[in-house]
């Protein structure tokens, strides 16, 4: 992800998650604090048609929505995959499973045990085909909450990967 991929991935956000919209700062934020996590699917110079935004973050622990925050933790434990969505002219050709891969490829050579998120939008079923479970966090119930009744916090482990 570049500067310039940003107006398109709000407006890719904008379509994805109209329940849980982040402003165009939170993005400009996270490229900002950890660009080796951001990653847009584009052809050429064409404008992006999806993205994926990880960076490293504490355990059973998920950054409020469209919030810019201060910096990455001093001591992050994971990394945290904070968004991942495609424009619906870019969906079912597998552009997915390829960049999680890839995130999970790149976070193993980096020595992170784990990649955690919060899915929403009764996407349950297919974080765990990406190799997710359910992580039940009494820290994350409340947070859980105002994402919506559907949200589940998930990890995927690294280390035997």
């Amino acid at each position: 992800m570049r500067p310039n991929d940003i107006d398109a991935v709000v407006e890719v956000a904008r379509l994805s998650f109209p329940d849980h919209f982040e402003e165009r700062a939170c993005f400009q934020n996270r490229l900002a604090l950890y660009p080796r996590g951001c990653f847009v699917l584009a052809d050429g110079e064409a404008p992006a048609k999806g993205y994926l935004i990880a960076y490293p973050w504490r355990a059973d622990s998920a950054p409020p929505l469209n919030t810019v925050i201060e910096g990455l933790p001093a001591e992050p434990a994971l990394i945290y995959l904070h968004d991942l969505a495609l424009h619906p002219q870019a969906r079912g050709g597998g552009a997915t499973t390829a960049i999680i891969e890839q995130l999970a490829d790149q976070a193993a050579e980096d020595g992170w045990p784990a990649i955690a998120l919060v899915a929403v939008n009764d996407a349950v079923g297919f974080w765990t085909r990406q190799g997710f479970v359910e992580a039940d966090s009494p820290d994350m119930a409340a947070k859980l909450a105002s994402y919506g009744g559907d949200a589940r916090y998930m990890k995927r482990d690294l280390l035997d990967a």
